[in-house]
């Protein structure tokens, strides 16, 4: 496992104390767990995500992963409507693991309201959560 000072957190992003990311692109946000959380799994072997369409409340679970280690429910940040799912996941999990900032999204949402992103927790606020949680 890495060190906390080794999890790569992009600062452009927001985060949750549930460890997931939310990146704005427009009126979409593009959602997926941290490199924290994928560590914490270990290898990822099966991913379920909803249904386009489907609208997810905040804090209710939007996807179960499940690794050699455990099955995790991952809780979507926001309210919206889930426009994209990343379908690449369900062949080949491990993107999870390999990149979760990039070909390891999970979905992206149409938040009910776009200023919700900004209320989530800073990369500096999230690795301090985690440094608190260590």
């Amino acid at each position: 496992m890495k060190k906390i000072e080794e999890i790569v957190l992009p600062e452009e992003l927001r985060y949750s104390a549930d460890h997931e990311w939310v990146g704005q692109e427009g009126d979409r946000a593009r959602v997926g767990i941290t490199d924290y959380a994928q560590d914490q799994l270990g290898d990822i072997v099966y991913v379920e995500l909803p249904t386009v369409g489907k609208h997810i409340a905040q804090g209710a679970v939007f996807a179960t992963v499940e690794s050699v280690k455990s099955v995790s429910e991952c809780f979507m940040p926001l309210s919206g409507e889930i426009t994209a799912v990343n379908g690449p996941l369900s062949d080949d999990p491990v993107l999870l693991n390999q990149s979760p900032y990039g070909e390891g999204w999970m979905v992206l949402v149409k938040p009910d309201d776009p200023a919700a992103v900004s209320k989530l927790l800073t990369a500096e606020a999230y690795r301090a959560r985690l440094k608190g949680d260590a």
